[in-house]
């Protein structure tokens, strides 16, 4: 045990040079080395388990395009738009400051076409996330999801640029990307990778430690990228504050999408006569009026519509006392037998049990597409953990 503490440090240590170093010092033009470390970090904040087999964690260039989506979703608003590097000239064209701005720029036009409003600095967030579960990604129009995929497409191929660049030089820190098919003899692969994928692959001892330094890391990031930004002339010739920059930055969504079908599916079996327990306070709960659809994992850290985050919990609780924290190490130990119970309740439901299995099977490596209710309940409960610890964040127990 001593010996595996002491390797955990010294693991970190080495991670926090290498990643800091990057943050710090590494030269740049644009905000892409920046945008790179900080989409690995919540990669690995997204599939915990991932990093639990011992081997080399492989991440399709797709998914970390996707939450490069969602950070430069803010700077790429058509009515005033915030340069991310310089745009040069060649042969006599002006050139983007980053490759993929046209097409994002695209994306959030149809956005607000299908919103009917103007588009927030975090619905880059909300729409990339809606777009992880299947069913809620239908309900966007077809101009919409085609507008996505090429947004996704052209910051995939950008990603590459800073892979190879991060650190003292080409390929250094990271390897070439490959073929995810090319990878199965030496990494595992985060949900939701296919054989065709492009992938990054990075260390154990690096997800290690940017699992263990997830909250020092996405700090640095975005502090560094603020100080980038207002280091940035914009084409009108003005600079923008690094307070503006970090405010863009962090924003994050409310819980204002509608779950108005997970509801109704949980409505149904309850006149079906099935009683939930809060998994919090233990409260039994057989009516609608009864229950708030709780967001296990914050929506304030990620707005994760799976079905698996989704509980019917004691709604005066849900609205009063937990709000946006997570439950303690041991709430959450006693609450097991009660998400349990949950996840049994949904499995009864045809669509609710194909739901969770496409749900579970993009986000967690070792529950498979099995529904089997204790399973994912240790998944969660698994997850719910690493989420608090990597990032600090605010718990609660019930006395």
């Amino acid at each position: 045990m001593q010996q595996d503490e002491h390797d955990l440090r010294v693991a970190d240590s080495a991670a926090s040079r290498t990643i800091a170093t990057i943050l710090r010092h590494d030269a740049r033009v644009t905000s892409y080395k920046l945008a790179l470390i900080r989409a690995i970090n919540d990669v690995v904040l997204s599939f915990p388990d991932a990093g639990t087999h011992g081997q080399p964690v492989a991440i399709p260039l797709r998914m970390l395009g996707e939450f490069w989506v969602a950070y430069y979703w803010p700077f790429v608003d058509p009515r005033d738009p915030i340069s991310q590097g310089p745009h040069a000239v060649r042969g006599g064209v002006p050139r983007n400051d980053v490759e993929f701005r046209p097409a994002l720029t695209q994306l959030r036009r149809a956005w607000e076409d299908d919103m009917g409003a103007v588009a927030r600095a975090s619905d880059g967030f909300v729409l990339v996330n809606d777009f992880h579960v299947p069913r809620r990604r239908r309900g966007y129009s077809q101009q919409l999801q085609l507008a996505f995929k090429r947004a996704v497409r052209t910051a995939s191929r950008a990603i590459e640029q800073p892979i190879q660049y991060a650190g003292p030089g080409n390929w250094s820190v990271f390897p070439r990307p490959d073929l995810l098919s090319n990878l199965f003899d030496s990494a595992i692969g985060v949900p939701g990778s296919t054989v065709s994928d492009r992938c990054v692959l990075v260390s154990r001892e690096l997800w290690d430690g940017f699992l263990h330094l997830s909250l020092w890391v996405e700090a640095l990031s975005i502090h560094e990228w603020s100080l980038f930004t207002e280091s940035v002339i914009q084409q009108s010739r003005a600079r923008i504050s690094r307070g503006r920059a970090y405010t863009l930055l962090t924003q994050r969504p409310d819980n204002r999408r509608p779950l108005d079908w997970e509801r109704n599916q949980v409505d149904l079996l309850l006149m079906e006569g099935r009683v939930f327990e809060c998994p919090w306070t233990g409260k039994l709960l057989r009516r609608p009026a009864d229950y708030d659809l709780d967001h296990l994992l914050p929506v304030s850290l990620y707005p994760i519509n799976e079905l698996w985050n989704l509980a019917p919990t004691d709604r005066r609780f849900n609205q009063h006392i937990k709000r946006d924290r997570l439950p303690s190490h041991e709430l959450l130990l006693a609450a097991a037998p009660r998400l349990e119970l949950t996840y049994q309740h949904y499995t009864g439901s045809r669509l609710l049990r194909d739901a969770l299995r496409q749900d579970v099977a993009a986000r967690f490596t070792r529950a498979g597409t099995d529904v089997d209710p204790r399973t994912i309940t240790s998944a969660v409960v698994d997850f719910l953990d690493r989420a608090a610890e990597a990032r600090n964040l605010a718990r609660f127990s019930v006395r």
